[in-house]
C-alpha cells in the first residue's frame, strides 16, 4: 500500500525550518537526555544500561555494514556527532557527517575535537547534498523519517556511494497496512511531536530497489528497541524538564508529550523501528559518473 502523499500546499509536520529551529535549540538538551546519541537503544539482554544499547545499535548495523579501517563513511543526518565519532574511533573509519542544524555541526566538531579522530562535519541538506568523492558506506540512523520526499532522497543518495558499497540504516515506521483510526490515534501524535512522515518498511525497500541496490538485511528492532521510551518517561518525570519546557515554548513540550504516544506506539505493534543494509552492485558505475562535475565538498 502505498502512503498517502500530503496535498501541494498543505502544511506538513517536517517542515525543515521547523526542523532546523528544534534541534538547534534543543541540541544542548538532548545531549543532557539521551547523552552523547541521539538514537533509540538496542537491547539483546535487556538489563543493559541506556547508554550501552545505543552502542549496540551502532554496532551491530557496524558490523553488518562491515565497515573496515579506512572506510570513507558519509553519516547522513548525523545530528552532534555521536556516531560519526565512534566510528572513526573504533573502526578507524574516515567520516563526513551532515546536518542542516548550524549547532549540532558545531557540536559535533567540538567532539570530534576532544577525541581526535578523522571526522568532519559540514553544514548540508541531505535532500540537496553535493560531493566530489564517493563513499564505501552511506549511514543514517533514525533520520530519513524527517525528509519530505525520500524515495526522491535514496535516488539521489545512491549516486554519491561507490560500487560495491553499502546503505546501512535504521529509521522510524509504521506498522504495514494501517487502518485509518490506527494512524490517527497512534502515529499522528508521534508524527506531530517528532517533526517525522512515517511509512512501512516495504516503502523504503521499494526505494532502495528502485535506486539500484540490493536489499542484503531487513530486520524489525521493535522489541530490542522499546525500552527506550520506557526509559525517556522516567526521564521526564524531573520537574526541571518541564520547568525547561515551559521556557523553551510549546514546540519543547509537544516534543515531550509524544514521548508518551512513542510508548503506546511501540506497545501496540502500530510502531516499528527497523534496520536495512542494501548493496550497490560492483558494476554500479553508473551511478557515480556524474560526481566529476560536482562541487568539492569532501
Amino acid at each position: 500500500m502505498q502512503p498517502v502523499q500530503p496535498s501541494v500546499g498543505a502544511a506538513r509536520v517536517n517542515e525543515k525550518h521547523k526542523i532546523i529551529e528544534h534541534y538547534d535549540l534543543v541540541s544542548p538538551y538532548y545531549r543532557l537526555l539521551w547523552g552523547e546519541h541521539i538514537h533509540h537503544g538496542y537491547w539483546v539482554r535487556g538489563d543493559e544500561s541506556k547508554e550501552t544499547a545505543q552502542i549496540q545499535l551502532i554496532e551491530h548495523l557496524a558490523q553488518l555494514a562491515n565497515i573496515k579501517a579506512g572506510s570513507r563513511v558519509l553519516d547522513i543526518g548525523c545530528g552532534f556527532g555521536g556516531s560519526s565519532v565512534y566510528l572513526a574511533k573504533k573502526y578507524g573509519a574516515s567520516v563526513t557527517g551532515i546536518t542542516i542544524s548550524p549547532v549540532q555541526v558545531q557540536m559535533a566538531k567540538e567532539a570530534a575535537a576532544k577525541t581526535k579522530v578523522d571526522a568532519s562535519f559540514l553544514l548540508m541538506d541531505a535532500e540537496e547534498m553535493q560531493f566530489a568523492q564517493p563513499f564505501d558506506v552511506l549511514w543514517s540512523v533514525e533520520s530519513i523519517s524527517h525528509y519530505q520526499n525520500p524515495r526522491q532522497f535514496f535516488a539521489s543518495a545512491v549516486k554519491f556511494l561507490k560500487p560495491g558499497g553499502c546503505f546501512a540504516l535504521t529509521d522510524w515506521f509504521q506498522k504495514e497496512d494501517l487502518s485509518a483510526a490506527e494512524k490517527k490515534k497512534f502515529i499522528e501524535p508521534i508524527e506531530k511531536g517528532m517533526m517525522v512522515e512515517l511509512r512501512g518498511m516495504n516503502d523504503y525497500s521499494g526505494f532502495l530497489v528502485s535506486s539500484g541496490l540490493q536489499v542484503v538485511h531487513r530486520q524489525d528492532l521493535t522489541r530490542n528497541c522499546a525500552k527506550s521510551w520506557d526509559i525517556g518517561m522516567d526521564i521526564i518525570k524531573g520537574k526541571a524538564f518541564w520547568t525547561l519546557a515551559a521556557k523553551l515554548g510549546p514546540g519543547f513540550v509537544t516534543y515531550l508529550k509524544a514521548f508518551r504516544a512513542m510508548r503506546a506506539g511501540f506497545a501496540s505493534g502500530n510502531f516499528v523501528c527497523g534496520l536495512f543494509v542494501a548493496k550497490m552492485p560492483e558494476d554500479g558505475a553508473n551511478h557515480i559518473s556524474s560526481l566529476s562535475n560536482r562541487s568539492v565538498w569532501a
